[in-house]
């Protein structure tokens, strides 16, 4: 149990502080041990953040292997409007996202590495589980095939990218302009309209 409270404060703290702005007696406090506890559960800080990233990529991508599959057979448009806002509101929610997020843009210099390695795997896992879908709509001509699923799915990542950025930087306002805009010229870009 208290393994599972320190990684949930953890990363709590992580997605609102960063890697450097954590401290393990802050992680401490809020499970109410002594920091030399948390070492009997966690090497040192670096193993405590790694074991948040491992939790929270499994996190992430359960959360898009669940929304593909209830959403598979919704019209392509809304589905993928749809994935967008559902990351929106996560990230206004939920914590395992912000630390998602945080880390895929500011990963501690030191982990580089090791944290971006889940990142480019979910990257991949997102992009692998997509092709198909964008794919079997462009086969039933519900949208474009001109352009061909992978190159459509690596436009559709570019969007989300975007998304992500604002979710991080710009703030509510701004963040629902970049969503418009950049839905509007990708839609137009594959409808067939």
């Amino acid at each position: 149990m208290t393994s599972n409270q320190i990684m949930e404060s953890a990363r709590n703290h992580f997605s609102e502080n960063g890697y450097d702005g954590t401290s393990m007696s802050q992680i401490a406090d809020d499970v109410g041990i002594k920091k030399q506890s948390i070492y009997t559960h966690f090497k040192d800080k670096d193993k405590l953040f790694l074991e948040v990233c491992k939790d929270v990529f499994a996190d992430e991508l359960s959360f898009v292997m669940n929304f593909i599959d209830s959403n598979k057979t919704r019209p392509i448009e809304d589905f993928l409007f749809d994935f967008l806002l559902q990351y929106k509101e996560r990230y206004a929610k939920n914590n395992s996202t912000k630390f998602w997020l945080r880390i895929s843009f500011f990963p501690p210099t030191h982990l580089y590495e090791q944290a971006m390695k889940y990142v480019y795997e979910y990257l991949d896992k997102l992009e692998e589980l997509l092709v198909p879908v964008i794919g079997k709509s462009m086969s039933e001509g519900e949208i474009s095939s001109i352009i061909g699923a992978e190159r459509a799915t690596a436009a559709f990542l570019g969007v989300l990218d975007g998304v992500f950025v604002e979710m991080l930087y710009g703030g509510s306002e701004r963040l629902q302009k970049r969503l418009d805009a950049s839905w509007y010229l990708f839609w137009r870009g594959l409808s067939n309209d």
